[in-house]
């Protein structure tokens, strides 16, 4: 069992709903991404979603946008982002990572020795936004050969039939994009996802975690009510953003917490 499939076992025995944070690796720089991560989880983080910083992450709204700049301003690549997973490994051997990014990086890499790369470093996902269900045989091949769980994100827009597609190849978690936009919109319809996650766990025998346009620890709350997991993206990136880094580590831990107790309120 990978170490996602076992966070969402031991929660729904505790009755809890998971929260997944994201940072994009290397921002505000490079030597503070472990030291956040292991902020996050302190904070009560239950998977941790790691950026993987490139040029043109169309998924992404500004906010993140302009964390990417910031890692690549430092040169921060693929190869430094497993480099930060492995560090945190060798101090967590619990929490689990999710990468998330775009094919770019893996492809210039290579599927098979990123796949092995990223297994050696600790990683438990990815989440390849440009990876399509339909042409992603060989992709998830590569990853269940060295037990790293391929994340599919799904949308309001998703068909029936694309819904059975993506339930056949997922593992540890469906991430449903909870609204029509980039990361860090402000149109969220809570009814429209209560709606559309039943029919996803009808489709898929997976948890499903609900994230994009999620800004506060009243909206985290509710969305714990209806979801398995809530990811919370863009508003710990602006935090990241406006804090100083004398702030920065404090600063993240109140903001995460705050979503850890709205979530665990909400039951």
């Amino acid at each position: 069992m990978s170490r996602i499939s076992a966070t969402f076992q031991q929660l729904q025995a505790q009755g809890k709903k998971a929260l997944i944070p994201f940072i994009t690796a290397g921002d505000p720089a490079p030597r503070h991404t472990v030291k956040l991560m292991r902020k996050l989880v302190e904070a009560g983080a239950d998977i941790i979603e790691l950026g993987v910083p490139f040029s043109d992450p169309m998924a992404d709204g500004p906010t993140i946008q302009r964390a990417s700049e910031r890692a690549l301003k430092h040169g921060v690549g693929l190869h430094d982002v497993l480099a930060m997973v492995a560090e945190f490994r060798s101090r967590n051997q619990t929490t689990p990572v999710v990468l998330m990014g775009y094919a770019n990086p893996i492809e210039a890499m290579g599927q098979e020795r990123f796949a092995a790369a990223a297994a050696q470093a600790g990683v438990d996902g990815v989440l390849t936004v440009d990876y399509p269900a339909e042409e992603s045989a060989e992709w998830v091949a590569h990853l269940d050969k060295v037990g790293i769980d391929p994340i599919f994100l799904l949308s309001p827009t998703t068909p029936t039939q694309r819904i059975a597609q993506v339930a056949k190849l997922a593992r540890g978690f469906i991430y449903y994009v909870s609204l029509k936009g980039v990361t860090g919109a402000a149109n969220l319809d809570l009814s429209e996802v209560a709606a559309k996650i039943p029919q996803i766990r009808a489709a898929a025998n997976l948890p499903v975690g609900v994230g994009f346009g999620i800004r506060d620890a009243e909206m985290a709350g509710n969305m714990a009510r209806i979801a398995d997991a809530v990811v919370i993206g863009s508003r710990i990136v602006q935090e990241v953003e406006q804090s100083t880094i004398k702030q920065l580590p404090q600063n993240i831990y109140h903001l995460v917490k705050g979503f850890r107790e709205a979530i665990d309120r909400s039951h």
